[in-house]
């Protein structure tokens, strides 16, 4: 496979809102990288791995935070399921297996009072690309390494009354819907970051579809 120097701003970015902040130093040789997803301190956030690897289970994409370190996978219809990084054990309780799939997302709460840096190394997901987006709440995110307008850069359709929910630590959520009548986002079409996972709302199931190629 030839070597490609990539991503660029359209592949691999810098990923946060506010305080979530990936860091300058993001490398892709042969489409296989990492991304640096920076958790402040003493905060939630919304995050996502944009990575895929044989094993995206957390105790292998977030295989050694801080102790405490507390994640929270929400299922729809079912509400979370807490796992937190146990202090002595120094591994993920009641079990590491639960998945952060490229595509899906979860919150995570950094207990220390400095960043918490996370890292994903991975594969950049290429071709036809299918993220399910059930009725009702889910947590989605992109499955390509891309950060964009929900719409019209990433792919992501949307019908009258879906809302989206941005969450930024320290301030709550954004709440954005895509209205009826302008068939538009409002206030205006969020952007969503590289490693960073949103709420979706949505009255009817569809289907994110997104076929994509590294140039």
């Amino acid at each position: 496979m030839r070597t490609k120097t990539l991503l660029l701003a359209a592949a691999l970015t810098a990923a946060g809102i506010a305080s979530i902040q990936a860091q300058s130093n993001v490398y892709s040789v042969n489409v296989v990288g990492y991304v640096n997803v920076t958790v402040p301190g003493n905060s939630y956030a919304l995050i996502a791995n944009p990575l895929n690897t044989t094993n995206n289970a957390i105790s292998s994409v977030i295989a050694n935070p801080p102790p405490a370190t507390t994640f929270y996978k929400y299922t729809t219809g079912s509400g979370y399921t807490i796992y937190t990084f146990d202090e002595f054990d120094l591994a993920w309780t009641p079990n590491g297996n639960v998945s952060l799939n490229p595509g899906e997302g979860g919150f995570i709460r950094n207990p220390g009072a400095t960043p918490m840096t996370l890292t994903f190394v991975g594969e950049v997901l290429q071709g036809s690309l299918t993220n399910d987006l059930p009725a009702g709440y889910s947590i989605r995110s992109s499955k390509v390494p891309q950060t964009g307008l929900i719409t019209t850069d990433l792919g992501m359709p949307a019908n009258p009354a879906d809302t989206l929910y941005k969450y930024q630590p320290g301030l709550g959520y954004s709440i954005y819907t895509f209205d009826e009548f302008d068939l538009a986002w409002t206030p205006s079409q969020p952007t969503i970051k590289v490693g960073e996972s949103f709420f979706s709302f949505k009255g009817a199931s569809s289907t994110w579809v997104r076929n994509f190629t590294v140039p």
